[in-house]
């Protein structure tokens, strides 16, 4: 196995800039704590200085002062009145709006009327006209399909008034109430 040493030429000039390599670094590391104060001497952020003597457990007064206590309890807080301890929102008082007699009374008819008759179910699929005979219409609900004239009822229910090909008018027998159905497409 060879370890690069045949050419010894190579050899020597890599060994003296090894060497020189790492002159230049310890020279630079020592150089660089020279120019720096020592570390006694730097204050920590953590330790506070103590300058003189310390301070005794004999020269420091164990009772309590109910003076300076009651001066902090009496201190009033004047905020916005809301608990700075609660995390919900404080309840946000609505005022009522005054409502004219003439709104009121328009209200109460609204609700005095009756309610709207039900939406006619049927749909309109589809047309037939011969010449000469009256158009019909192909009426469905659910799964009954009828096949009307102008005039004719519908599942004792509905009677069909008039029949275009786009539309149908059917009146509601029961809750008297007209209705348009447009053709259904499928």
């Amino acid at each position: 196995m060879k370890a690069g040493t045949e050419n010894k030429t190579e050899v020597r000039i890599a060994i003296v800039l090894v060497v020189l390599a790492i002159l230049t670094v310890s020279w630079t590391l020592m150089r660089g704590r020279k120019g720096v104060p020592a570390e006694a001497s730097v204050p920590s952020a953590g330790k506070p200085q103590v300058k003189g003597t310390a301070q005794s457990s004999e020269s420091i007064d164990p009772r309590l002062h109910l003076d300076l206590l009651a001066n902090a309890e009496d201190v009033k807080y004047h905020g916005k009145g809301r608990n700075i301890f609660s995390a919900a929102p404080e309840p946000v008082e609505i005022p009522k709006v005054k409502i004219s007699p003439l709104l009121r009374k328009q209200e109460e008819a609204r609700r005095n009327l009756p309610p709207p008759p039900p939406p006619i179910t049927l749909k309109y699929f589809g047309l037939a006209s011969a010449k000469g005979e009256q158009a019909k219409a192909f009426l469905s609900q659910g799964e009954d399909i009828w096949i009307a004239r102008e005039g004719d009822v519908v599942n004792r229910h509905y009677k069909i008034v008039r029949i275009s090909p786009n539309a149908v008018e059917v009146e509601d027998l029961l809750n008297n109430n007209r209705q348009n159905i447009p053709l259904t497409q499928g």
